[in-house]
């Protein structure tokens, strides 16, 4: 079973196209599909590989061309097919428009506007014709449905009326063979443009994709008088490979400095305008450029689980998870166009019976009907925004997990902080360590059990002892374990137990609290440390910030009660709740969750489950792997607290975006398709009108990129 198959597909050229391709191979068996209207491609989960004939056969049979990306539809040169129909469609349609300027015989012979009419009509059925027909097998029909019944409508009324006339001068009044061209011309350049603009909404992912350098320089015999690099190209690389960059390269894989130090701009990936020093066991990630100094790595992660990759996959997979706003646009969309032709019939039905306008007048009255309306503007207002929000994201080093954690976002009415690493640095410096024992004794447990953990207190304490040296263990541990949330136990060989670990985890009431580490043997205190943690500078301001919106922020955290309401009160939040263990974050926003939407942000394995159960989940990109896989968003930007505002900010324009995308959208309609049904309107005018619908939608999503 293949994991994912992906198939280019070209055709589509409206977002019920790829509603349609979806509900096409879901009905054939086919489950985990996703259609990309945007980039072309379509998306099947587990599907055996013996089908992928089958599946491009099933695409093809809509009246789309499908194949694999490796075997071709690529665009050679500016003039895509596209381009060529729209060219070959104006040449034959500007002589038809012409005797509306100039007088010109000739060019009302009903002959000449027949030749003239006929090669765009051909390329209509060919462009349009396919994807309408497969549509309406399908049972979703599309906006080229209405299109293809517009002209072929007005192109066979005027044959007819041109056969039954006795003279010439009788058949002039049923000749709407220009009303054919027409049409189809100009939706042909609505498409064009249409297509370069879908083009600049995906910019995010282009840019991001050209950041992955193809090939890197693998160092091999490493440590030897034969080490040497050999260029590899980037997939051949492998964890723990050596790899060395140096100035003006890009970092082809995640990793490790572990040789030489440089100077490194980061600004693609997490949106830092200064360029970054890294030194000897800085992590680096891909797609970096090193602007000046040389640098060996640890290969840590390659492929499609580097940084650079996660943020590819989420920024093309943005449009599946769908906002609710979406969901309402696409029931609309799905009836939208039978509703149009039911509404073209009853205004031919009015016009000719009722209000005694003539055949032809009556004819395009219901053709202005077909063609003015626009059910793509609603199928484009959301994926079209969101595409552009979550890549402007991206550009900032923000990743954030679909179309729907955008509108959750912000709808946020309480904003979850755990403290250490979130609201502070996570950077810990000793402060004391108040001894109850023999000193080298308690030094050496401390140095020997806080080995055994990542979190950041251990760490501050590891990078304490570590120029240490203890010539004679005083004590031999064994069956040394760290229990997240609670501490680190050892025996020693005469059976005692060791505790180290917060005031909550020795739970003792003849013990002074207070204190963020202790030391126990059986019941004896040993030792404790008291650990000072740096606020973030913008801490503070980020909290009046949230309190100014009607957000109001709460600090969650395992730290000691103290410390928790020593770092709230400094920066201004009043619920602050400390010494909570994973199982009691994950019961208090369970409980928070059932009064209003709460959004969560932490960095650690403790906030994992509580990240997974809130509305909206956030991670430091700096934190644990677990609690940036359960999370909607992670903030890889080193200033993690200004990229929280960006994400807030940018979820909000985004939203505000869409609704003014589907307000649009229906006005549009609503307006447009009453107006060309009592004849305000003629097939031309809406047309162009039509054509130009969907792209004032993507242009205002384009705004996205620049509103402030």
């Amino acid at each position: 079973m293949s994991a994912k198959t992906v198939l280019s597909v070209k055709g589509m050229t409206c977002a019920s196209c790829a509603q349609g391709i979806t509900r096409h191979l879901n009905k054939k068996g086919y489950s985990d599909v996703h259609v990309f209207y945007e980039t072309g491609q379509v998306e099947i989960e587990n599907m055996p590989e013996s089908s992928m004939d089958d599946v491009i056969s099933e695409i093809n049979s809509l009246g789309y061309k499908a194949a694999t990306p490796e075997s071709g539809h690529h665009d050679h040169g500016s003039w895509s097919a596209l381009k060529i129909k729209f060219g070959i469609s104006v040449l034959f349609t500007i002589p038809l428009l012409l005797p509306m300027i100039v007088h010109i015989p000739q060019l009302h012979q009903p002959i000449v506007q027949l030749i003239l009419s006929t090669p765009v009509v051909i390329i209509g059925i060919m462009h349009f014709g396919k994807s309408a027909w497969g549509s309406l097998k399908n049972g979703i029909p599309n906006m080229d449905v209405l299109i293809s019944i517009g002209s072929l409508t007005a192109y066979i009324y005027s044959i007819a009326g041109w056969m039954m006339s006795a003279s010439h001068e009788a058949s002039m009044q049923y000749l709407f063979f220009e009303t054919s061209a027409t049409i189809i011309t100009l939706v042909l350049l609505g498409n064009l443009i249409e297509e370069n603009s879908l083009k600049k909404t995906n910019s995010a992912l282009e840019m991001l994709t050209a950041l992955q350098p193809q090939k890197a320089n693998r160092i091999v015999d490493a440590l030897t008088e034969k080490e040497r690099t050999v260029e590899i190209t980037i997939d051949l690389l492998n964890p723990n490979d050596l790899v060395l960059i140096r100035t003006g390269e890009r970092i082809p894989a995640d990793g490790t400095v572990y040789e030489g130090s440089a100077v490194i701009d980061e600004a693609s990936m997490t949106g830092e305008s200064l360029p970054v020093e890294k030194n000897i066991n800085d992590k680096v990630m891909a797609g970096t450029i090193v602007e000046d100094g040389s640098i060996k790595i640890f290969v840590e992660k390659t492929g499609a689980k580097t940084i650079l990759s996660s943020m590819i996959e989420l920024v093309k997979r943005s449009a599946l998870h769908k906002p609710s706003i979406q969901r309402l646009g696409d029931k609309i969309s799905a009836i939208f166009v039978p509703v149009v032709i039911l509404i073209s019939v009853i205004t031919f039905l009015l016009s000719y019976f009722v209000f005694d306008i003539v055949l032809p007048q009556a004819i395009m009255h219901s053709i202005a009907v077909l063609v003015v309306s626009c059910p793509c503007a609603m199928g484009l207002a959301t994926p079209t925004a969101v595409s552009v929000g979550i890549g402007r994201a991206a550009k900032s080093g923000i990743l954030i997990k679909g179309g729907d954690t955008l509108e959750r976002l912000s709808e946020t009415q309480s904003i979850v902080f755990d403290k250490t690493g979130t609201l502070t640095t996570g950077k810990f410096a000793i402060k004391s360590i108040n001894y109850h024992t023999e000193k080298e004794f308690a030094d050496y447990l401390f140095y020997t059990l806080e080995q055994y953990s990542n979190h950041p207190i251990a760490n501050s304490i590891n990078e304490y002892y570590s120029e240490y040296t203890f010539l004679k263990p005083p004590v031999i541990l064994s069956e040394i374990k760290e229990e997240k949330g609670k501490g680190i136990t050892a025996i020693d060989k005469e059976g005692n137990k060791y505790t180290l670990g917060s005031y909550k985890s020795i739970n003792r009431a003849d013990i002074e609290a207070g204190h963020q580490v202790y030391l126990i043997r059986g019941t004896e205190l040993l030792a404790t440390v008291d650990i000072e943690d740096e606020i973030r500078e913008d801490a503070k301001e980020l909290v009046e910030w949230f309190k100014e919106r009607k957000i109001k922020p709460i600090m969650l955290s395992g730290d000691s009660t103290a410390r928790c309401k020593e770092v709230a009160m400094s920066i201004g939040i009043e619920e602050y709740y400390g010494e909570q263990l994973p199982t009691d974050k994950t019961a208090f926003i369970e409980k928070l969750s059932k009064a209003s939407k709460v959004t969560m942000v932490g960095d650690g394995i403790n906030d994992a489950a509580a990240l997974s159960l809130s509305n909206v989940g956030i991670a430091m990109g700096t934190g644990a792997v677990i609690a940036m896989e359960t999370s909607d968003i992670v903030l890889i930007n080193e200033r993690h607290l200004s990229s929280l505002k960006e994400a807030f900010r940018i979820s909000a324009l985004t939203i505000t975006t869409i609704k003014q995308n589907l307000f649009w959208a229906f006005f549009y309609n609503v307006i447009a398709i009453p107006i060309a049904g009592i004849g305000l309107l003629s097939p031309m005018i809406a047309s162009l009108s039509m054509a130009f619908s969907d792209v004032i939608v993507i242009g205002n999503s384009l705004r996205l990129k620049i509103k402030r």
